[in-house]
């Protein structure tokens, strides 16, 4: 069974670093495995069942994730969690709908910006996404874990650099049919509708569309004074299939 595993998980190591994003795709592996280790993804048995495992899942996001109400106290282990709270997730709809995002957007962000600044960049804005949800809310007691503000950053990030790559959306309203857009109409949209949510959310349980506003905001100004207009790519210089799994 180790012998099973270890195999496993070398050929998937191998072929991250053979990938032309291997950041973006390592980040997904990291988030991947910390949640199958952790309370949230039900495999450990070791976090117990029923009750025992919904105290321990408490105890988990309060310990690595952002507290607002304790982040400004003066704590080196509190300023330290919006950077922990990046690689925790709530559940697997969490998990997955955050790495579908990471997926279709990091790797053409990666390959423009390069793994070292990518890596770097997808950091330092998901660190002051989180902070600044927190600094918003500072009075909140509620955990708050996810990698979304990063990706939020990278989406921003992403619409600067391959403003004209086309996107696959499903949206709704339109029986869920897969409609191509540029990605200056999708992801504005999708910014729009963090806009709407986070001026109707309340303090407690949910999503942190704040986050994501910070974040989204963060990654098109790094975007736009790092490579500036005269260097902005034009079209989507990737494969299709990289900008085209949008959902």
């Amino acid at each position: 069974m180790i012998s099973t595993w270890n195999t496993a998980t070398g050929r998937a190591l191998g072929a991250v670093r053979r990938s032309s994003a291997p950041m973006t795709y390592g980040l997904i592996a990291l988030c991947c495995l910390i949640f199958a280790l952790g309370p949230a993804s039900g495999l450990t048995p070791g976090y117990g069942t029923g009750d025992a495992l919904l105290t321990a899942q408490r105890a988990y996001f309060r310990h690595w994730g952002v507290v607002p109400a304790e982040l400004f106290d003066g704590a080196v282990r509190e300023a330290l969690t919006p950077a922990t709270a990046l690689f925790v997730h709530g559940s697997w709809v969490h998990l997955l709908g955050n790495m579908l995002f990471l997926f279709v957007f990091g790797a053409m962000t990666e390959e423009r910006m390069g793994r070292v600044r990518f890596v770097l960049f997808y950091c330092c804005s998901g660190y002051l996404a989180l902070l600044g949800y927190a600094a918003a809310n500072a009075a909140s007691e509620q955990s708050l874990v996810g990698a979304s503000g990063a990706i939020s950053a990278v989406l921003g990030a992403f619409l600067y650099l391959f403003p004209r790559a086309r996107v696959t959306s499903l949206l709704p309203f339109l029986f869920f049919l897969p409609l191509r857009f540029p990605a200056w109409v999708v992801l504005p949209f999708w910014a729009a509708l963090q806009w709407l949510a986070a001026g109707r959310a309340s303090d407690g349980p949910g999503v942190a569309y704040l986050a994501h506003l910070v974040g989204f905001g963060l990654g098109f100004g790094y975007a736009w004074v790092r490579y500036g207009l005269a260097t902005r790519v034009r079209s989507a210089p990737a494969p299709a299939s990289e900008g085209e799994n949008q959902p």
